[in-house]
């Protein structure tokens, strides 16, 4: 094993809990360093994404959930960005002192609201110069679903028109930018209160989900990604062309939405994001050019996990939030 540091601690601390439940779950523990096994890589964390997921299953929803219930007491996240310190055997990829990030431990491992977290060194992208870590750690989950959703599942090409439902949320704000450097009309909704933040990253068309009914406002479209589900899910089919296709991101309320489509005579597809370093790389050049950027509307020290959850859970965070483990 490669490490940069002949002084590291021996102890870190991370986010764990030890039962299901509400934000005050959430507690902050020290545990010793985990070492790098074969293909495995040691990274000391800045910063730790914080998404959806995260809270449905420290509530015990979703397919997460079961994977874990028996494994708890467990370390919650998926995102991070930081520095190598140290490479297990059979790595050559990465080194000591590189600054990462990735999707890590996606489902059941987690291990993300740390001080240190093991990673696949395959998991791992390099992060541009242009990106600080603390941004970083944003990135990767919400990025991947937007580009799998938009250019896998939809195959979204340019010229076609696509509306994205939460235009400036995690996901959402990375879906407008990449639908937009792929040359498509985008339309999106959001509270009034983003509409200048949606304005400024080129999106077309804004609408008010408060005051405006999508299936009134729009129709033949391309494409709809649906980052909200439910109802709001269902009532954007009426936006589609008879060749058109919507993919709804929460997973709780996929089968009926596909459901409803088929009904309709239409295409809707439910989907999981997964680790792609490909992809990863994909966006890191993206941002490194300066075509899409990372908005960060707060960060979050460890101790403050609980609040950190608390306001993920409301559902309005413009981008994204993280939490600084360092």
């Amino acid at each position: 094993m490669a490490s940069s540091d002949v002084n590291a601690p021996e102890l870190m601390r991370h986010v764990v809990y030890h039962q299901f439940g509400e934000s005050d779950v959430l507690q902050v523990a020290e545990s010793p360093i985990p070492a790098p096994g074969e293909g495995q890589v040691l990274v000391r964390v800045h910063s730790a994404g914080m998404n959806p997921i995260d809270w449905k299953t420290r509530k015990g929803l979703g397919f997460a959930a079961r994977q874990i219930e028996n494994r708890l007491p467990w370390t919650p996240g998926y995102d991070i960005a930081g520095e190598v310190v140290a490479v297990g055997e059979q790595v050559n990829t990465l080194a000591p002192g590189d600054r990462v990030m990735g999707l890590v431990g996606f489902h059941a491992d987690g291990g993300a609201y740390a001080q240190y977290a093991l990673a696949r060194a395959d998991e791992l992208a390099i992060v541009p110069d242009e990106l600080d870590l603390l941004a970083a750690g944003g990135v990767p989950v919400a990025a991947l679903t937007a580009w799998q959703a938009l250019f896998e599942v939809a195959r979204l090409e340019a010229g076609q028109k696509v509306l994205i439902q939460a235009g400036a949320g995690g996901v959402g704000h990375f879906a407008v930018q990449f639908a937009l450097e792929r040359g498509a009309h985008v339309v999106a909704t959001a509270s009034p209160s983003n509409r200048d933040f949606l304005a400024e990253l080129g999106v077309h068309e804004v609408i008010d989900y408060h005051t405006t009914d999508v299936a009134e406002e729009c129709y033949g479209l391309d494409v709809v990604l649906d980052l909200v589900g439910g109802e709001t899910g269902k009532r954007a089919l009426h936006t589609l062309a008879e060749s058109g296709v919507l993919v709804t991101i929460p997973t709780v309320t996929a089968d009926e939405i596909v459901s409803a489509a088929e009904a309709m005579g239409l295409r809707a597809h439910g989907m999981t994001v997964r680790p792609d370093v490909f992809h990863l790389e994909e966006i890191a050049e993206l941002i490194e050019d300066g075509d899409v950027r990372v908005h960060i509307e707060r960060s979050f020290v460890m101790e403050q996990v609980q609040a950190a959850h608390a306001l993920l859970e409301g559902g309005h965070v413009r981008g994204k939030l993280v939490l600084d483990c360092r």
